[in-house]
């Protein structure tokens, strides 16, 4: 795996009018470039160039391509793989058929899905009805017993079309009229007009609701049988022209794309010019694919990343399976600068260890861990319709987080809360209660985080002077609170105080390393302002004048800023890793009372009190543990090396899910 960014070098090419469509197809079907605006010419230049001409109906074609795609979800279908399209065979859309093709299908699904509306909506009020009957909250309903004396049935049906309501025939005189409470207001006044005679030799209620709920059960069923029915005249519809309904969508997918990249280009009046950066490596790839598009009728020219602004360079990392949760994790905070360290592998040791010394317990992980298999297994080939509470991603790390708890637990000696082997290192829960037989207790938990934290902002700290070094910022790489004197600093305070601690807090190092590792660094810090006003004004920056007394009180205060913020900064930071022995004693704490709680009870009880205790400790307290990693990662680790300010490397491509993190030994080409 390459431990920094991508390697990415800028395309400027010059391309034959007549070959310009070839050019975007085979360029669409190699999906490597990231173009950019032709911008690096002289003004006198750029005034001698036009836009590529785009279609008057381009605007329109994601929005037919979309109501496509709603089309087949309603009926359960996928639209294709773009990466099964072939730019090679795009064929003209005539938008005004697309668009009566697509009003077609649209409404005659629209009577279908009307129909469907009023059956859904009838279930509903029966749903209703039949769930008061069934809970008997006959407080809700209203039974009449009797018969209209004006009109017949199908007139009173009519009447009561929009209310909740159902009327059975009880025998020859007599029928059933189920309503709602609610409803009585507007039921009255009509019972009154249909002269409905209440019967005197009422049936037995009982008798009465068991009538209602099986012929509410069998419209129910009835009903349910009739929406699986539209939905297969949806399916059918759809299938009369679903062949069509694909070609059209390939057609306006590869038209949206091939826009897209249109819009890119610039014209001169014989000769197409585009630009856009491209993945080092596969530079001899795209401009091999050029060479044989326009059969060498073409200039092109490579410009080298290091020659262009970082700020503009686009940013690509090289996808590892194995570490595609923990890149999530990493884009999800930012896009890392080019050229600088991919902080994903550091991200995936520390973010496993902290989660692992929080939820030290093997058996345990191994639940999470299988959780994450079965969960992985769920998601794999599935067509997901709607986003679900966890993702497939957020599986895939369960395997990993369920593998830190096992290796922890195994360490500390924890299974199930339970001593059940010895442990490699000491007893965690035995040392939270006290009664570790090494003379370990919470203190010796508490150092080693402590540890743990001076590790982590550490490494941090040398990611960022390699960063800076291969940015050859020397200026922040000396003067900066996380550059060279900040870690002095950093290293110094720890010394001072593990040597404070040792001697019973009672004495300091020496005066001579005291003067080396604080004293001689925050000397230097004084000079920052002036050095960085003298570097400013060396590159030809605009400056702000200001008189002698105005700068030396900036550097003063600047001063007196960066020495608080080094100094609470870095304590801050590190007693920050004492949540991690917080969560791993909580975690210890609620086994020891679901033990206890147990212990007090029967063999069947304390089974049962055991099996919800470790479920609420895995979600709860697992859930806890993977928030406060990520955050320590976040806001103790990143802080120390990531900037954040990297620009993605987008290129236009028909593989899904394409972008900065690219696979460089199995290319989707």
């Amino acid at each position: 795996m390459k431990m920094f960014t991508v390697p990415m070098r800028l395309l400027t090419a010059v391309v034959i009018d007549e070959a310009a469509d070839t050019v975007k197809k085979r360029l669409l079907s190699l999906g490597l470039l990231d173009f950019i605006k032709i911008s690096h010419f002289t003004p006198e230049q750029t005034a001698k160039l036009s836009n590529e001409p785009i279609s008057a109906d381009f605007h329109l074609y994601s929005t037919y391509r979309q109501r496509l795609e709603t089309l087949f979800n309603q009926a359960g279908f996928t639209h294709p793989a773009t990466e099964s399209l072939d730019p090679s065979k795009v064929e003209e859309v005539k938008i005004n058929g697309v668009k009566d093709f697509v009003e077609t299908i649209s409404d005659d699904l629209s009577q279908i899905r009307e129909e469907q509306k009023q059956i859904s909506q009838l279930r509903i009020r029966y749903e209703e009805l039949y769930r008061y009957l069934h809970e008997q909250k006959m407080h809700y309903v209203d039974i009449r017993l009797g018969k209209p004396e004006k009109f017949d049935t199908d007139t009173l049906e009519g009447r009561l079309a929009n209310l909740s309501h159902i009327l059975i025939t009880a025998d020859e005189k007599e029928y059933i009229l189920l309503t709602l409470q609610r409803d009585r207001q507007q039921i009255n006044p009509l019972m009154e007009t249909l002269n409905w005679i209440e019967k005197s030799q009422q049936k037995q209620q009982q008798e009465v609701i068991t009538l209602l709920k099986e012929e509410l059960q069998k419209r129910l069923l009835n009903l349910d049988e009739q929406n699986l029915a539209i939905k297969n005249k949806i399916k059918e519809r759809i299938l009369k022209d679903e062949n069509q309904m694909r070609q059209i969508w390939s057609n306006l997918k590869l038209q949206e794309l091939l826009g897209q990249i249109s819009n890119n280009f610039s014209r001169t009046r014989n000769t197409t010019l585009f630009s856009g950066w491209v993945i080092a490596s596969e530079s001899d790839l795209v401009e091999k694919t050029i060479r044989e598009a326009t059969n060498n009728s073409c200039v092109i020219e490579w410009t080298d990343a290091k020659e262009m602004p970082r700020e503009q360079i686009p940013v690509a990392v090289e996808d590892v399976k194995i570490l595609r949760p923990f890149q999530k994790l990493v884009d999800n905070y930012s896009i890392p600068e080019y050229g600088t360290i991919n902080p994903t592998p550091f991200v995936a040791l520390a973010y496993m260890a902290m989660f692992g010394l929080m939820f030290a317990d093997a058996v345990q992980g191994i639940i999470i861990f299988l959780i994450g298999i079965i969960g992985t297994r769920y998601f794999k080939n599935r067509q997901v319709d709607k986003q679900p509470l966890i993702s497939g991603d957020m599986y895939n790390l369960f395997i990993y987080l369920g593998l830190a708890s096992f290796v922890s637990g195994v360490i500390f000696g924890s299974y199930f809360g339970f001593p059940l082997f010895k442990p490699l290192w000491f007893n965690y829960h035995e040392a939270v209660v006290g009664h570790e037989v090494t003379g370990r207790n919470v203190y010796s938990i508490l150092k080693i985080t402590i540890w743990f934290g001076i590790i982590i902002i550490g490494l941090g700290l040398v990611l960022n002077w390699i960063n800076l070094i291969r940015k050859k910022d020397y200026f922040h790489l000396v003067m900066d609170k996380n550059g060279l004197i900040g870690g002095t600093v950093f290293g110094g305070g720890i010394y001072a105080a593990f040597y404070f601690v040792g001697t019973g807090y009672k004495s300091l190092p020496s005066t001579p390393f005291l003067l080396l590792f604080f004293g001689f660094p925050l000397l230097l810090l004084l000079g920052k302002i002036p050095l960085e006003r003298y570097l400013k004004k060396k590159r030809g920056e605009t400056i702000e004048r200001k008189s002698i007394p105005a700068l030396i009180m900036d550097v003063i205060l600047e001063w007196i800023v960066e020495v608080l913020e080094i100094f609470s900064g870095f304590l801050a930071n590190t007693l920050s890793f004492m949540r991690v022995a917080g969560l791993g004693i909580a975690h210890v704490s609620l086994m020891t009372a679901f033990m206890q709680m147990a212990d007090m009870t029967g063999t069947v009880g304390s089974v049962f009190i055991l099996i919800i205790g470790n479920a609420l400790v895995i979600a709860l307290e697992g859930l806890s543990a993977g928030i406060q990693a990520l955050r320590l990662n976040y806001y103790e680790f990143f802080t120390k090396y990531f900037t954040g300010r990297g620009l993605s490397y987008n290129p236009i491509t028909l593989r899904q899910n394409a972008g900065k993190n690219i696979n460089l030994r199995n290319k989707a080409i």
